[in-house]
């Protein structure tokens, strides 16, 4: 693993570590914000937060899908 990846990995919660390890392994399906919280036993807000800051830590990034069809892959 790279030093960048390695600094941005510390800088995650249990939720955030288990989900990117979940999408490293060969995910099934879409990740949406809805699974996210299902899979992590966290309400839908925290959800969002959790992925808006692996958003803004470049670990995952929006498809091209949208609105309520959103969901996430691994940016790396």
């Amino acid at each position: 693993m790279n030093v960048l990846i390695d600094m941005k990995i510390r800088c995650i919660n249990e939720r955030q570590i288990r989900m990117v390890n979940m999408l490293w392994d060969g995910f099934d399906g879409k990740l949406t914000s809805s699974k996210w919280g299902k899979i992590t036993k966290c309400s839908p807000d925290t959800a969002l937060r959790d992925i808006q800051d692996l958003i803004n830590k470049g670990i995952l990034r929006k498809t091209e899908e949208g609105g309520r069809s959103t969901n996430y892959e691994l940016a790396l």
